[in-house]
């Protein structure tokens, strides 16, 4: 996973057929390296339809999910287990690198309760039988840390660190979000420089989850210290313009972020991709 992409939700959240050829055709034209697929009926997606699509456009791809309510694996494991492999299966026969998101829990998942260590040793459970199933198929798996108000369980860098370790296979990495790291972390580059040995990948989103570059994100101090430690991972630029109520909901989206997708994509874009560049980060 390297290089520079966009998630999908810019275009669509629904990767059905249709869904898939906007996607990447809109993709393609800005030149990304990777997208980024949101997985959120993995079951229903023509994987092959999406891997000829990717092919056709070389372009990679990266899949996320959170799970849903019924399936959290800090109460079920095994629901838990059952629900991720089909989606690891699934992100392999698309071609994908990774599998990454929310894996471990649903979005909005809050107890009112500090999360105990029985859910942490079911997510634990989960994601070391989902794990050792991912590497059988070539697909690493991606923890996410996200903020308090969308789950109680892994909200800062060194949580993140922490559930990577307990699991304990190499194809399970660090990912982080520049939008929940500004809320969480004690300054970004902290939370990135914690995370460094195990950080593969990153979403590059505003603090208001809008247009990158217009909001409070000190992005400088993210890309120096993402070029202090060396990262080499993939960088995914996160921008929903594009919510299904469900998702509004979970993500407390209430109003529009950005005014389309050519303000995100035409301004945004170029302005996260010269700060790469300008930390050497990429060259092209």
């Amino acid at each position: 996973m390297e290089g520079f992409g966009v998630h999908t939700s810019m275009w669509s959240m629904s990767w059905d057929r249709s869904g898939a050829e906007l996607a990447i055709a809109k993709a393609a034209s800005y030149n990304v390296d990777f997208v980024e697929i949101a997985l959120l009926n993995a079951a229903g997606v023509d994987a092959y339809h999406s891997r000829k699509l990717l092919e056709e456009n070389n372009m990679r791809s990266v899949c996320s999910l959170g799970l849903p309510d019924d399936f959290r694996a800090s109460v079920h494991p095994e629901r838990a287990i059952d629900y991720l492999r089909v989606a690891i299966d699934k992100s392999a026969e698309i071609g994908a690198e990774a599998l990454t998101g929310v894996i471990y829990g649903s979005i909005g998942e809050r107890s009112g309760r500090p999360p105990t260590e029985a859910e942490y040793d079911n997510i634990t459970k989960a994601l070391l039988a989902v794990g050792k199933h991912a590497k059988k198929r070539g697909i690493s798996i991606g923890i996410e840390a996200i903020n308090r108000y969308e789950s109680h369980l892994i909200n800062t860098a060194a949580q993140s660190v922490e559930m990577v370790e307990r699991i304990g296979l190499e194809n399970v990495f660090v990912h982080l979000d520049t939008y929940h790291m500004n809320i969480e972390e004690k300054g970004v580059g902290a939370g990135i420089r914690t995370a460094r040995n195990h950080l593969r990948y990153i979403h590059l989103s505003e603090s208001d989850r809008g247009i990158p570059g217009c909001g409070t994100c000190d992005w400088n101090e993210i890309f120096a210290t993402l070029a202090a430690i060396e990262f080499r991972g993939g960088m995914a630029m996160e921008s929903f313009i594009n919510m299904p109520p469900e998702l509004s909901y979970g993500l407390s989206v209430w109003r529009p972020v950005a005014t389309g997708e050519d303000a995100v994509m035409n301004e945004g874009l170029p302005f996260l991709r010269n700060m790469a560049r300008q930390y050497g980060l990429i060259t092209g």
